[in-house]
């Protein structure tokens, strides 16, 4: 039986992010549910000149990514009939990245307005395992109190903060991303080695 990693991509700056988890994930041979928000396809356009349409998603997927789609399913995101909204859909979590505010206040109070939120909802009344990425600076108290709730609600919340040791002060930025994207598959507990991890060596891997 199929049993997929969902990944959600909000609105938030940080597509890449999204991208990076996705090519990781799929290289590691687990198969893929991708659910792209209204306001996230505004971003991808923006950050990446990518484009993501419903009717063309299988070329537009494949061209975002740079990579055949091997086990990828992709769910559009006003379909609330779909596989991810129901417990009963075997998944085995969930990763919410980037998470706009407006995602993550959503999937905090159970609104459920599109498939994302809805399946990300899901995933955490059913008890598996969920990655919420926010990407927002600064935050306001209401922002906070949303990530406490998902974090009581047995989400993971790892903001987009990506680590510099390993590269060093000329890390690229594909080496920041691939971080993030690193931090989410150890949260999910998908083997990669997408970073240097720190030994306790100070300066060991570093490129200046």
């Amino acid at each position: 039986m199929r049993n997929p990693w969902i990944v959600g991509v909000s609105g938030a700056s940080g597509t890449p992010y999204a991208r990076a988890l996705i090519r990781a994930l799929l290289d590691a041979g687990e198969p893929v549910d991708l659910i792209v928000s209204r306001a996230a396809r505004l971003t991808l356009l923006d950050e990446t000149g990518a484009t993501v349409r419903d009717a063309h998603w299988k070329d537009d997927v494949a061209a975002w990514l740079g990579r055949d789609l091997d086990d990828l399913a992709y769910w559009p995101v006003g379909d609330l009939a779909a596989g991810p909204s129901s417990g009963s859909y075997p998944a085995r979590g969930m990763a919410v990245v980037p998470a706009s505010t407006a995602a993550c206040a959503g999937i905090a109070i159970g609104l459920s307005k599109d498939l994302l939120q809805r399946a990300a909802e899901v995933n955490l009344k059913e008890r598996r395992r969920t990655v919420i990425v926010p990407r927002e600076t600064p935050v306001t108290r209401s922002h906070l109190e949303h990530l406490i709730a998902l974090h009581d609600a047995g989400a993971v919340v790892l903001p987009a903060s990506p680590g510099f040791y390993g590269a060093g002060a000329r890390a690229t930025a594909g080496q920041l991303v691939d971080f993030v994207a690193g931090k989410v598959l150890d949260a999910l507990g998908v083997p990669h080695e997408l970073f240097t991890r720190w030994t306790g060596d100070l300066g060991s891997g570093r490129q200046d």
